[in-house]
C-alpha cells in the first residue's frame, strides 16, 4: 500500500508568545497561586523601619520592633502591609525565629514584581 503525504494541516506549528521575562536573580518571585514572594533579611531591634539593602538574593529590612514573643514579625507584617499599600490581612510571614524570612503577598492585580521592586528601591534610597 502506498503511503500518504501529510496533509498541510497536519504540518501547521503553532507559537506561543514568550513569557514575561524575570530577572534570574531577584528577591521577588511570584508563586503559582499568584501570590508575591519576597525573601527578606530582618534586623529587630534597629531605631526606625526602614529597607536597608534590595540585592539579588534578598531585601534587607531594619524593624524597631524587639525579637520578643512575636513581636518583630507582627511588625514586619504591619510595614510591608503600609510600604505595599495592602490590607495587612493580604500579607503572610513565613520564617518563624530565623532572620531570613519570606513575605508573601496576596494577588491583586495593583502588584507586580517590577512594580514591587521599584517600590523597595525607592524605599531603600529615600534612607
Amino acid at each position: 500500500m502506498p503511503k500518504k503525504k501529510p496533509s498541510s494541516k497536519s504540518m501547521i506549528v503553532s507559537f506561543q508568545e514568550p513569557a514575561p521575562s524575570i530577572p534570574d536573580k531577584s528577591p521577588i518571585v511570584v508563586g503559582k497561586g499568584g501570590e508575591i514572594s519576597i525573601s527578606i533579611q530582618v534586623k529587630p531591634g534597629a531605631k526606625t523601619d526602614a529597607i536597608t539593602d534590595v540585592s539579588d538574593t534578598a531585601v534587607g529590612v531594619q524593624i524597631s520592633a524587639p525579637p520578643v514573643d512575636g513581636e518583630a514579625n507582627t511588625a514586619i507584617v504591619k510595614y510591608f502591609a503600609e510600604l505595599l499599600k495592602v490590607k495587612k490581612t493580604d500579607v503572610s510571614l513565613k520564617g518563624g525565629k530565623s532572620r531570613q524570612k519570606t513575605i508573601l503577598v496576596a494577588p491583586t492585580a495593583a502588584l507586580t514584581v517590577d512594580g514591587v521592586l521599584a517600590l523597595l528601591k525607592s524605599e531603600q534610597q529615600q534612607r
